[in-house]
């Protein structure tokens, strides 16, 4: 048996891998050659992030590595070669280690017990949940009567966006302006802030996302280990584009409840396209005060946690 990396057709014996090894798992979904050749046969795609254990020829198990997200997948292998699995990831994990990665995070559905334990017994430790909410328009909601004017983000707000997001934003401030500046799946004028009175200085933002194109939240799977796009906290990560997204931040825990009533007010009066038929949020669970505010004015769908593991 040998581990070696991506090579040109790796992308049909992928599929028949990760089929066969999910096939009796709950929630699971069928991965297609066409899928894995869209990101496979990208100019972008590094061959060297992905290792393949090959036994007599054939490929019996694979592992995957997202450098940029610090993200790696499970090491799915075939039905008899299980036991390689190890080898697998601590061969992906060696050449995180060689990029210069100092954390990885894995995360899958919560009800995948076996793939939850395995990573635990390799050094990835449950640090957080991502919680899914969702809330119907037509629920009861408290508009608070807030004299508090919403203003839109302006360039020369990012750093106090990125101070009042430390703990929770994934990106640097180097890389924020272009993420809510020049993001190709919602405009600038989906975020508006809260500005103290006197200096200006934003101390609440939030996004709301209104594209007719993306998923329903009523209809997809909130156990999935999705992302949300705008979603804060998953900056930087592959989301899944969401129609009726909501989500906020603010820098004082106490401000939270009037901020984010005040900033989702004023966000769904301007989804007016018709086509958001229940707002959508994620939080990660270790930011009280915000998972506080959901639980309080949204309807938890379900959750998945973050495994996560030191390279230092």
């Amino acid at each position: 048996m040998k581990i070696r990396t991506f090579q040109p057709g790796d992308d049909e014996s992928q599929v028949s891998v990760f089929n066969a090894a999910v096939a009796d798992l709950p929630g699971s979904k069928l991965a297609t050659v066409a899928e894995v050749r869209k990101r496979t046969g990208n100019p972008a795609f590094d061959p060297t992030t992905r290792f393949y254990a090959e036994e007599a020829g054939k490929v019996v198990g694979y592992c995957t590595l997202e450098p940029e997200q610090g993200r790696v997948s499970f090491p799915w292998c075939v039905a008899g070669s299980e036991s390689i699995a190890p080898q697998l990831l601590e061969a992906t994990i060696q050449s995180a280690r060689e990029r210069g990665l100092t954390k990885l995070f894995a995360a899958y559905r919560r009800d995948w017990l076996a793939v939850t334990r395995f990573f635990g017994d390799h050094g990835f430790s449950h640090t957080r949940d991502m919680v899914n909410y969702w809330l119907p328009p037509g629920d009861s909601l408290t508009i608070v009567n807030s004299t508090q004017s919403v203003d839109v983000l302006k360039p020369e707000d990012i750093p106090a966006i990125a101070a009042m997001g430390q703990g929770v934003l994934r990106l640097p401030l180097e890389k924020l302006e272009a993420y809510f500046f020049a993001n190709p799946y919602f405009p600038a004028s989906a975020v508006r802030v809260l500005r103290a009175k006197g200096t200006g200085v934003p101390f609440a933002v939030g996004l709301g996302i209104e594209n007719g194109e993306y998923a329903d939240v009523r209809k997809i799977d909130p156990l999935a280990p999705c992302f949300r796009l705008g979603a804060f906290g998953t900056e930087g990560l592959s989301t899944k584009r969401v129609n009726g997204l909501f989500g906020f931040m603010v820098a004082e825990p106490d401000r939270t409840a009037t901020a984010g009533l005040t900033l989702l007010g004023a966000l769904s009066v301007e989804m007016t396209d018709g086509s958001v038929h229940a707002f959508a949020a994620q939080c990660p669970s270790d930011v009280r005060h915000l998972v506080g505010f959901y639980s309080r004015y949204f309807k938890e769908q379900g959750r998945f946690p973050l495994l996560e593991r030191s390279l230092t």
